[in-house]
């Protein structure tokens, strides 16, 4: 949510800042709104004053037995207490559609942000690790001989139909050690605090990290109201939700590992083969929620923890800044992390870390005292996938494949998989 009076002060600037994401000016509009709310206000407690000035004389012009002067008084305090209710009844009103049009509006990208008109124009900041060299032609991950047992998609689509997969045996289990892996490494060794939070969550929570009210078509609705978590971004966030922070309680970091649920829309016909794009997949989310001085910080320590679990993974990938064209709504700085897929012969993205600023706090009421002071600010808070478990998967699966069929595993992984090593290539653990 932006802040009126920073757009009132400089609308030219609002206006600008919008034009780097491609979007027509808004502030006259935005403004428009916002006077007409405040003219309203303004009449309500003129008519408010009126009708005190006149109550006091109406005991004045009764007590004088001037009947006339009492009648006039008498019906001029009923006429203002009418006018004030429709005056505060509309500037209500007009309050609640600028609010609406500011929940619509997309945060403002940071100054450095590179400009752009979409993904082509982001910009790579730095690769690790080189594109293994195969003596044969790699191929996709649902291809691959040792997962062909235990990555169903036919199966998954008679229980739900398309975009889900039912995995089981060996592919199963690395999944599940990947998440692990990534949860411990996390609290262990990169201080985030693990927190376990529902994936059905009320408007409310939706609203405050911006998924409702513009994109509600990506996500799923239950009939009773609830909606299922796109990812723990929203239920961590959340977490700071109306709430009043000591400063010296931040930053505050937390990492889940959860069931996200996502509709896709707008994607029909990308992706459509294997599981790199799902409408239930799992995900280990970073959420910080830091002073206004340490966010940008704050956001390259996240993509850092998100880039080691590739480097203990061994997997190259490459990490790039999105453009004002392809930032998402929320963000004001987003850092991509891309993971290399021999299969595809193409970088493939498995973290996105961005920095909003106080867009989310001022939709969330999350505020923190500085000490010492009494007026109290907006928290910045910032969001990144540690990582995309499926994504993962796939990598591992298509960097670790052997010309025999076989899937080499990485060594880190070994520990969370009880010392095995591989997925031969008729799917069992060794």
């Amino acid at each position: 949510m932006h802040d009126i009076r920073l757009i009132r002060d400089n609308p030219e600037g609002f206006d600008a800042a919008l034009a780097k994401r491609g979007l027509a000016p808004m502030s006259s509009q935005i403004l428009a709104l916002d006077e007409s709310r405040r003219t309203k206000i303004t009449a309500a407690e003129k008519a408010l004053a009126d009708r005190n000035a006149a109550s006091k004389q109406v005991g004045a012009a009764k007590a004088k037995g001037d009947e006339a002067e009492f009648e006039r008084l008498r019906a001029l305090v009923a006429d203002k207490k009418a006018e004030i209710a429709t005056l505060e009844e509309e500037a209500k009103a007009e309050d609640q559609r600028l609010q609406d049009l500011l929940a619509t509006i997309p945060n403002l990208p940071h100054e450095d942000v590179p400009l752009g008109v979409d993904e082509n124009d982001n910009v790579e900041l730095h690769t690790w690790g080189t594109p293994k060299a195969f003596d044969f032609k790699p191929v996709e991950h649902f291809e691959l001989p040792a997962v062909q047992d235990g990555m169903d998609f036919e199966m998954a689509a008679k229980l739900s139909g398309s975009r889900f997969v039912v995995m089981s045996g060996a592919v199963a289990r690395v999944h599940r050690a990947l998440a692990q892996f990534m949860i411990d490494t996390h609290t262990s060794e990169n201080g985030l605090t693990e927190v376990n939070t529902p994936v059905l969550v009320r408007d409310e929570a939706m609203m405050g990290t911006g998924q409702l009210p513009k994109f509600a078509e990506d996500s799923y609705q239950t009939t009773n109201g609830w909606w299922l978590i796109p990812t723990s971004e929203v239920t961590l966030t959340n977490l700071a939700a109306g709430e009043m922070m000591e400063e010296s309680t931040l930053p505050r970091r937390y990492t889940a590992h959860s069931l996200c649920f996502r509709s896709e829309a707008g994607s029909a016909g990308r992706d459509t083969s294997g599981m790199l794009r799902q409408h239930q997949f799992e995900k280990v989310e970073m959420v910080s929620v830091t002073r206004p001085e340490d966010s940008l910080d704050e956001l390259d320590r996240m993509t850092k923890c998100a880039e080691g679990i590739l480097e203990r993974l061994e997997l190259p990938y490459r990490t790039v800044v999105l453009c004002t064209g392809d930032i998402g709504f929320g963000a004001r700085k987003t850092h991509d992390i891309e993971v290399w897929l021999p299969g595809q012969d193409a970088y493939r993205e498995i973290s996105s870390c961005s920095v909003c600023g106080d867009f989310q706090a001022r939709r969330m009421n999350a505020r923190f005292k500085r000490t010492g002071e009494k007026k109290p600010e907006f928290v910045h808070t910032l969001n990144g996938s540690g990582l995309a478990v499926g994504r993962c998967l796939i990598a591992v699966l298509e960097n670790g494949q052997q010309e025999d069929g076989s899937v080499k595993l990485p060594e880190a992984l070994h520990p969370w998989l009880g010392g095995k090593t591989m997925i031969t290539a008729d799917g069992k653990m060794a």
